[in-house]
């Protein structure tokens, strides 16, 4: 930025304590909107599908069955590959949604097992599992009829009876959002996300398209440059800057 950018207004702890508790009648509703959706999405019908499609992982070939670990559900997020690109190359926007997605310790909990799937070839997304660090189980579907295999970028639910597999929810775009804990945060804050699309007051920083934060150079800045890749990668051991990105261009 080469000026400074405009602020809320200051005003005393009086004042911001009214405005705060007119918006939070606002926010209690927005809530309670999320839970009768929620309520909604329980009493969705579900399609059956086949358990026993092939999926390759780190033990090799299972069946989808297996991915349930026992539990009667189990959640998927379906990761976009680019066959041949390097790691930094690949998509950001799953790169953003698998990163808030380490640990499914609090899911393992409730009876919820979670994988991430991808049509990547199993060499190809075996190597990238190990660079990035992911400790979730990861599964090339690559084989795999829709929903298991085929478009990806999804987040997608499934319920187990016995030997038998049903979809019950998926959802894309902004609906991955509700695993995005650093844009829920960003929500909460002055300049939001920074992005372009984003309602702001006159005088805000203008933001860039909405996937500019997902990739930045060898300082850290957020760019396009030649030698830049999606954020988490650059936190990788042994990252160094590179030429070939392996894609550039929209957002995904």
């Amino acid at each position: 930025m080469t000026s400074t950018p405009a602020h809320p207004p200051v005003v005393d702890q009086a004042t911001w304590q009214a405005a705060r508790d007119e918006l939070l009648v606002r926010e209690k509703a927005h809530t309670r909107a999320g839970d009768a959706l929620a309520a909604a999405r329980r009493r969705l019908p579900m399609v059956e599908l086949d358990g026993t499609v092939e999926v390759i992982g780190a033990d090799g070939p299972v069946p989808f069955l297996a991915l349930f670990q026992g539990r009667e559900e189990l959640v998927v997020y379906q990761h976009m590959w680019f066959d041949g690109a390097p790691h930094q190359g690949q998509c950001e926007g799953c790169t953003t949604t698998a990163w808030h997605l380490d640990d499914s310790a609090y899911l393992n909990a409730r009876g919820v097992s979670f994988a991430v799937l991808t049509t990547g070839r199993w060499a190809e997304v075996a190597a990238y599992v190990e660079f990035m660090g992911y400790r979730q189980p990861w599964y090339s579907v690559r084989d795999a009829p829709a929903p298991i295999g085929g478009e990806m970028g999804y987040l997608a639910c499934f319920l187990r009876r016995g030997e038998r597999v049903f979809l019950t929810y998926s959802t894309t775009s902004r609906g991955n959002e509700v695993v995005n804990s650093a844009l829920a945060l960003l929500d909460l804050t002055p300049y939001g996300r920074g992005e372009a699309w984003e309602d702001k007051p006159e005088g805000w920083p203008e933001g860039r398209e909405s996937c500019w934060s997902w990739r930045c150079d060898a300082e850290g800045n957020p760019t396009w440059g030649p030698t830049s890749r999606p954020v988490p990668q650059w936190t990788r051991p042994g990252a160094t800057p590179v030429d070939t990105l392996g894609r550039q261009g929209d957002c995904h």
